[in-house]
């Protein structure tokens, strides 16, 4: 994507944008939280709001004609913009809400650059839109190196379950075959997406439709894609034509988990 702003590159502001979010992450952790109810059991709290609006200042003030969908704020600007950034401030609400610190902060400007900050871990996952890098505090950046040693494969059971009963995530968790070749993690955030670029994970594994445009999981697509990652839907097609998401860390991987996804819908 070519960018035709002066100052910082797109990847610079995903970064910035990103971190600004860590740190009200952080600073408002451990405090007692007003929650906004969203319905079904899920909720925002003060820290995804007050995040936000620091994402926001850091977006606006550097691309101010660009587009922003946000998971709290929605969206402000042309829904078919060219240039769209994808917010999501504390994936992992849940988790935040119980005193649990694995939840990660999205940013992503739609098919380019992104960011996925780990508030607690001190790592910026980032890629601009080709290669994909950590960044952490004292240390020079690294590239994303995907790995499949682990055998750890995260799998997200959050409902809702849209593709069941055709595919459900406890079913590829009680295949025969995965616990003789993996081991499962569950951390309900897509911080698990980064590490999976990262090689902190073999695979990750989610129900959903059609994820390409969402706050949750873009920022986390665009850095499998970039760190070379196999990234499909559950039922094997490209993101985008497709429904959930499968990410693994090598063609092997991938083959094994669709060989137990596609083989239980028959």
């Amino acid at each position: 994507m070519i960018n035709s702003y002066a100052g910082p590159g797109d990847a610079e502001v995903a970064i910035a944008a990103a971190r600004a979010g860590a740190d009200v992450v952080r600073s408002l952790y451990g405090r007692r939280l007003a929650r906004i109810d969203k319905g079904a059991g899920d909720f925002a709290t003060t820290a995804d709001v007050e995040a936000e609006k620091a994402i926001l200042q850091v977006i606006r003030a550097a691309r101010p004609e660009d587009a922003v969908l946000g998971e709290e704020g929605g969206q402000q600007g042309d829904a078919e913009a060219v240039r769209q950034w994808l917010v999501d401030p504390l994936c992992g609400t849940l988790n935040y809400a119980v005193g649990t610190m694995l939840v990660a902060v999205n940013v992503a400007l739609r098919d380019g650059a992104a960011a996925v900050a780990d508030p607690f871990g001190g790592e910026v996952f980032f890629t601009d839109g080709e290669t994909a890098w950590v960044r952490q505090e004292g240390a020079d950046d690294a590239p994303l190196t995907p790995s499949p040693a682990t055998r750890l494969v995260d799998v997200n059971l959050d409902p809702p379950f849209p593709s069941a009963p055709g595919f459900r995530a406890v079913d590829l968790l009680a295949h025969p075959d995965f616990a003789g070749l993996f081991r499962p993690r569950v951390v309900s955030t897509s911080l698990a997406l980064a590490w999976v670029a990262a090689g902190k994970r073999a695979a990750y594994v989610t129900d959903g439709g059609d994820l390409s445009g969402s706050v949750h999981f873009a920022a986390g697509i665009a850095l499998c894609r970039a760190a070379g990652c196999v990234v499909t839907g559950t039922d094997g097609a490209p993101i985008g034509e497709g429904r959930g998401l499968v990410t693994a860390a090598d063609a092997e991987t991938h083959a094994l988990l669709m060989s137990m996804i596609l083989g239980g819908r028959r």
